[in-house]
């Protein structure tokens, strides 16, 4: 027999949510602060009881494994609206990276918590799909010859994104602003081997056919 929910319980079911999202929003914010905040200071930033805190995370261990995790979900979410048909591998490089900027402070978080408290391997799963689809990129490139071949492309793909996290830093701390990711994008390509004029023109024109297809 098909039951229905109460709307006692549904309202239940969304505050639960809410203090969930309300959770890891505030999670983010002080660990990014301080990377040894307590779960104590993060339900205080989030405005929420401990024991509603520890009904949805049991341990710090667990809530930053979700954090963690959501910001490889954000990270591929990201590629996968970025993708094209068609797209040569210069232009589909640029689309990952510009998308990946949009969501770099979550990506910062992921792999700095993750080092610290989940180890490698658990960072290396996260983020296995995003590095293979980059990885995959620039092997198409070096083949049709638009990206440097002097690496094997699993290795430079590790240096691009060393870079990228130390642009996001950078970004981060303010002295040097790139709220669109387009200085980001150029550097990366140039360090993958494209010319800098033509990796500045790249992303110029990848940025504003994004840009038109989010005002379209």
């Amino acid at each position: 027999m098909q039951t229905t929910e109460t709307p006692g319980r549904s309202l239940q079911r969304k505050d639960a949510h809410s203090s969930r999202r309300r959770i890891l929003a505030a999670a983010r914010r002080k660990l990014r602060e301080d990377p040894d905040a307590s779960l104590d200071s993060i339900s205080r930033a989030a405005g929420v009881a401990r024991r509603t805190l520890y009904g949805h995370f049991p341990s710090r261990q667990a809530l930053i494994a979700d954090l963690t995790h959501e910001a490889g979900r954000e990270l591929r979410q990201a590629f996968a609206g970025a993708r094209t048909a068609d797209a040569g591998p210069v232009e589909a490089m640029t689309r990952m990276v510009l998308a990946a900027w949009t969501v770099g402070d979550h990506y910062r978080t992921l792999i700095a918590l993750g080092r610290r408290n989940l180890g490698a391997d658990e960072i290396r799963t996260t983020l296995t799909p995003a590095r293979a689809e980059v990885v995959a990129t620039l092997r198409r490139g070096q083949r049709d010859g638009v990206f440097a071949d002097h690496l094997p492309a699993p290795v430079l793909a590790r240096a691009l994104e060393a870079l990228m996290l130390a642009l996001a830093e950078e970004n981060a701390a303010c002295p040097w602003a790139d709220a669109t990711g387009e200085a980001a994008a150029t550097a990366f390509l140039v360090a993958a081997g494209v010319a800098p004029l033509g990796a500045a023109h790249q992303v110029r024109e990848v940025s504003g056919r994004v840009r038109a297809a989010g005002a379209g």
